[in-house]
């Protein structure tokens, strides 16, 4: 019997290239996240910083002109912990999107996966069947020759 080969393994193999390029886009796309937490992190932390020394200024007593400095930088520091906030949800939305793509390619590609599975399957049962027959000849073909055999040496 022939070699197993599966018509649609260039298809198998371009679905699996596709969901291998999807998984490193997302993962990708997840450090681009995980940086960003990182950096609104370290804006709370710079902000708990000018709101600390803007207490110690309270308490010590400052002139104006401080005060509307430290109440300018939290301000702004605010305003950029909100921009940054809003460039993380982008960045999550479009992580979520990669992320659906990814779980479309793999059902797509677990379809071929398991085509290819049935199809050994069915392959190995027509091989075995066709190992069976051929042993089944061979004996039928043995003892029939065995019985002719038989049959010329009593006859003569």
């Amino acid at each position: 019997m022939k070699k197993f080969q599966y018509r649609l393994e260039t298809v198998l193999a371009y679905k699996t290239q596709v969901l291998d390029n999807l998984k490193t886009e997302h993962a990708t796309i997840m450090q681009n996240v995980n940086r960003k937490q990182e950096e609104i992190l370290g804006l709370h932390q710079e902000l708990n910083g000018y709101e600390n020394q803007f207490d110690q200024a309270k308490e010590q007593g400052t002139s104006i002109e401080n005060y509307r400095l430290f109440d300018m930088c939290i301000g702004r520091m605010e305003e950029i912990i909100d921009t940054e906030k809003e460039r993380l949800k982008a960045l999550r939305k479009q992580e979520d999107a990669k992320k659906q793509e990814v779980i479309s390619a793999k059902v797509d590609t677990s379809r071929y996966e398991k085509l290819k599975e049935k199809k050994i399957v069915e392959y190995q049962r027509a091989a075995a069947k066709a190992d069976e027959l051929f042993v089944e000849e061979f004996v039928s073909g043995t003892a029939l020759r065995q019985r002719q055999q038989y049959q010329r040496q009593h006859r003569g």
